[in-house]
């Protein structure tokens, strides 16, 4: 067998493996910046908004802030895992 031949089996047998870390990976890296953002903006809106304290308008912003950065970084990730799966199969 051929030397690039077997370079590509090597590397797509890697990749397959990348691709399956990744797969299992994706949820807790989905739902952990999800479940802190939630909780952040659920505090907020309890000790906050409810009390009427503005000491806790920086959670807020946290929590948003985490919230927006994960979906604009989920959302291309998991479109790349799709494709890439795809490709795999």
């Amino acid at each position: 067998m051929n030397t690039t031949k077997m370079e590509y089996i090597k590397s797509n047998l890697e990749s397959k493996k990348l691709l399956r870390t990744e797969l299992l990976f994706t949820p807790m890296l989905i739902l952990v910046p999800s479940l802190v953002s939630i909780f952040l903006i659920n505090d907020w809106y309890v000790r906050g908004f409810m009390q009427g304290n503005a000491a806790f308008d920086g959670e807020l912003m946290l929590g948003i802030i985490i919230f927006i950065g994960n979906m604009l970084f989920d959302i291309p990730f998991l479109r790349f895992l799709v494709k890439k799966r795809r490709v795999t199969e």
